[in-house]
């Protein structure tokens, strides 16, 4: 307990000490560049020099000074727009009318230790207060700066305790938008994430999917590059390589150049600052690389360093965003005559020191562009100082509480954590028509105007706007590009192609190669029934059941529907051989009636011969029932005409087996065997033999009759239009029929081969009911195994073979003897063997 009480008072002891601790200067003061006195304070920082030259730290004496040189013009044009502005405003006599604005502009020499020495000049007064003590209070009301993002983040962060509201003209990183981070940072600048987003949009445009990506090596590059592969990515672009080095690095430059020479992207996005672009730009030169289009962002594009004679073979048709090209009025005339003669500390002409007794030696490069003002209107990032001095103004405006006619409350004290909240409910608009407001990032509005570096015929180097882009319209109204005004890469007027693998066209689908990105593919041909109708397509399409892909595989068409036609060789070729069947049928019946009387017509039922004849007629034309287009009654009535005419057919011939065999018998002595198989019996039995067959297919057609099928199974390419057989048994009952009739008449014709005759018919019927079993034997394998219209053949070849099998063998004999033998046509003759054997 005594040591708690013992460590609060000597707390007490030492705060109290501090507060009475007198304020004094250790070490030189940094004085500003250029600066004014006023009621309200803006502090401005800008790399008015670009190289620094630290002194010799030896420790022996006391270091010199910090010297700069090598002038920055851009960033020279923005301190003097920061004073015009002020000027201007003070001028006013609607903003804030009773109250002056001074300003303190510090250089930093494009250098992290001067900017921070800069700052810590910026938050403390030079002038103390009574009795030499510390009042804690900024002078500073807000401060104007940094030019690239990775120094205002120091610079953010270094003020940020102090909640000094910092607004930048230039520093467009993303990072710099979260208000956790920098809760007082304010930009008249968009956020980087618009623009990264906006090249991707760009590149994929242009059709270009294969790019290089190439970045400085700071906040302002590495935030950007992120966002910027992130949304190549989401619009299907490829980066070859990402590369980044920063300005102090030279080695790694050098692999970053022999990286892009060796590389095969030709288009090359480069989110570099203006330093990092200069030198790498040089060694590009050096190297003599060409051939590359180069992509440009905001802080590089429009630098007319980087486009020379030198440089135009490797620059000349850079694309890039810029901010829009804005006129101030009167900025002009004050560069010329009134920033020299009032707000340039080093301008007397009698070289008398400055107020802060600062030697004019280190304003004689800028004195050295008093006379020249032809870049003025070409900076672009002037209008967003300008912008960033109305803002504060209007700060302060609200805060002082200003009325036109009566002034501003000037007794009041202004806090810079008031004037941060005020500048997030400003809303104005300049004199150019630019409306200021800040979002909850800090930002305001993206608009980037799309430019295109051209050669003139004069020779001189122009950015030539050809296109914008405006976040804040709808989706499809933000990015316009007018293609037919771009001169391209080194002045060429056909846009490159920067692909790693070319379209795949339609009929093909991509492959990605293994290993390297998606845009790196191969073009595989779709599967035959598959499709791709557009290009680059990354799967094939089915086609639906009835269609299939044509030769192309573009296009879905049709299947091609196969039958047997007429008009086919195959068809008329079955056509030829049935009708020429039914011809020789028909001739064999006319010679036949002819002969009607002799006897080896009347031999056997001559009867039974002609109803054998005219069933052979009706077998070949049955065959014609199977060729054309199925229909449901062709479907019927093909089946059902084969097989009752086939049975009709083989009913005849084994009546006429019978009656060989009856008619052996009825020679015997004592035998009236003819009797039970006469005329009337040998017509009912081809009747009976027959309505089994006809009540079979009345079945057959009643349960499950044969109908038209388009059959899409068995082959893929094609539909085979084909007659379902409804009914297998139905089918297999037919041809069982069929089957058991023929085996019948085989067996009793075999049996009678060898009965004494000198025309015996049963050898004629046993040869031809082998030849019809041999045929419908094999028939079956063959049917089974065919498919489509060869299947509907093979029937039709089994019933036109089957059918001349039975006429030949069963009539050729008979009509070679008519024909050629009519000494043999005789009773005498047919008798005499069978006499002679008994």
């Amino acid at each position: 307990m005594f040591f708690f009480l013992y460590t609060l008072q000597l707390f007490h002891h030492l705060h109290a000490k501090a507060e009475n601790t007198l304020c004094r200067m250790m070490g030189d003061p940094k004085y500003p560049l250029l600066s004014k006195d006023g009621d309200i304070l803006i502090g401005g920082i800008f790399p008015v020099h670009s190289k620094e030259t630290l002194p010799s730290f030896e420790f022996t004496q006391k270091p010199h000074p910090l010297s700069c040189s090598g002038v920055t013009l851009r960033d020279f044009r923005m301190a003097q727009i920061l004073t015009f502005a002020i000027e201007e405003i003070n001028k006013s006599k609607t903003l804030l009318p009773n109250v002056s604005i001074g300003y303190k502009i510090f250089d930093s020499c494009g250098s992290r230790l001067s900017s921070m020495s800069a700052i810590m000049a910026l938050m403390n007064n030079q002038e103390f207060a009574a009795e030499h003590k510390c009042n804690g209070q900024t002078p500073i009301h807000a401060i104007i700066g940094e030019t690239e993002s990775s120094v205002t983040v120091i610079l953010s962060r270094t003020t940020g305790p102090f909640k000094i509201p910092v607004i930048s003209h230039s520093s467009s990183c993303e990072c710099l938008g979260n208000k956790k981070d920098y809760p007082f940072f304010f930009r008249t600048i968009a956020s980087d994430y618009h623009q990264s987003r906006a090249l991707a949009i760009l590149v994929k445009h242009l059709g270009w999917t294969w790019v290089g990506a190439v970045n400085s090596d700071n906040d302002y590059g590495n935030n950007g590059m992120t966002i910027f592969l992130n949304a190549a990515q989401e619009e299907g672009i490829c980066v070859e390589y990402s590369v980044k080095f920063h300005r102090t690095e030279p080695d790694k430059l050098q692999k970053v150049v022999n990286i892009m020479k060796n590389g095969t992207a030709k288009v090359i996005v480069a989110f570099a600052g203006l330093v990092e672009m200069e030198l790498l730009v040089e060694q590009l030169c050096f190297q003599n690389i060409t051939g590359l289009q180069i992509i440009g962002v905001v802080g590089w594009i429009t630098s007319k360093n980087l486009f020379t004679p030198n440089t135009f073979h490797l620059m000349g048709g850079s694309l890039g965003f810029a901010l829009r090209q804005i006129y101030i009025d009167g900025f002009l005339d004050y560069v010329n005559r009134s920033f020299w003669e009032t707000a340039f500390p080093c301008s007397q002409r009698d070289g008398q020191s400055s107020q802060y007794n600062l030697k004019c030696s280190k304003y004689q490069e800028l004195l050295g562009l008093r006379n020249y003002n032809e870049d003025v209107p070409e900076h672009r990032h002037s209008s967003n100082v300008y912008k960033a001095v109305y803002a504060v103004a209007y700060a302060l405006h609200s805060l002082l509480r200003c009325k036109e006619q009566e002034g501003c409350a000037k007794a009041l004290t202004i806090q810079p954590q008031q004037v941060v909240e005020a500048l997030k409910k400003i809303n104005f608009t300049t004199k150019f028509g630019d409306c200021v407001w800040f979002d909850n990032t800090g930002s305001t509005v993206t608009q980037y105007e799309v430019g295109n570096w051209q050669q003139d015929s004069d020779g001189l180097f122009h950015f030539k706007a050809v296109g914008y882009y405006d976040a804040s319209l709808p989706p499809d109204q933000r990015f316009v590009l007018n293609t037919e005004k771009i001169i391209w890469a080194g002045g060429q007027l056909q846009k490159p192609r920067s692909v790693c693998s070319e379209s795949c066209p339609p009929g093909t689908r991509k492959a990605v190669q293994k290993g390297r990105p998606v845009c790196c593919y191969d073009c595989i041909p779709c599967a035959d029934g598959e499709i791709s109708n557009e290009t680059d397509s990354n799967n094939c399409m089915q086609c639906p059941g009835e269609f299939w892909s044509n030769a192309e595989k573009n296009k879905c068409v049709l299947k091609a529907v196969e039958f047997l036609s007429f008009t086919e060789i195959m068809g008329i070729v079955l056509v030829f051989f049935s009708l020429f069947g039914v011809g020789i049928t028909v001739l064999v019946t006319c010679l036949f009636y002819s002969k009607k009387d002799t006897p080896i017509v009347k031999a056997n039922n001559s009867e039974l011969s002609f109803l054998l004849l005219f069933s052979l007629t009706l077998c070949f034309l049955c065959s014609l029932t199977f060729i054309g287009r199925p229909t449901e009654w062709s479907c019927m009535l093909r089946h059902t005409a084969f097989g009752i005419t086939f049975v009709l057919c083989i009913s005849c011939v084994l009546g006429k087996t019978i009656v060989v065999l009856m008619a052996f018998k009825a020679t015997l002595p004592g035998s009236n065997v003819m009797k039970w198989f006469g005329p009337v019996q040998q017509r009912l039995s081809v009747l009976a033999f027959t309505l089994i067959q006809v009540l079979i297919c009345v079945l057959w057609l009643t349960i499950s009759p044969p109908f038209p099928f388009e059959n899409m199974n068995h082959y893929k390419e094609k539909i085979i239009f084909e007659c379902n057989l409804g009914s297998t048994i139905g089918f297999s009952a037919v041809l069982g029929y069929i089957g058991l009739l023929a085996l019948m008449c085989f067996i009793l014709a075999f049996l009678a081969r060898k009965l004494p005759d000198n025309f015996n018919e049963a050898k004629f019927i046993t040869f031809s009911m082998l030849i019809f079993c041999a045929v419908w034997v094999t028939f079956i394998p063959s049917y089974v195994s065919s498919a489509g219209k060869l299947t509907v053949a093979v029937e039709i070849f089994a019933i036109l073979a089957s059918s001349f099998g039975l006429l030949f063998c069963l009539f050729a004999p008979k009509c070679y003897i008519i024909l050629f033998k009519p000494q043999q046509n005789t009773k005498a003759h047919l008798m005499a063997k069978t006499q002679k054997s008994y």
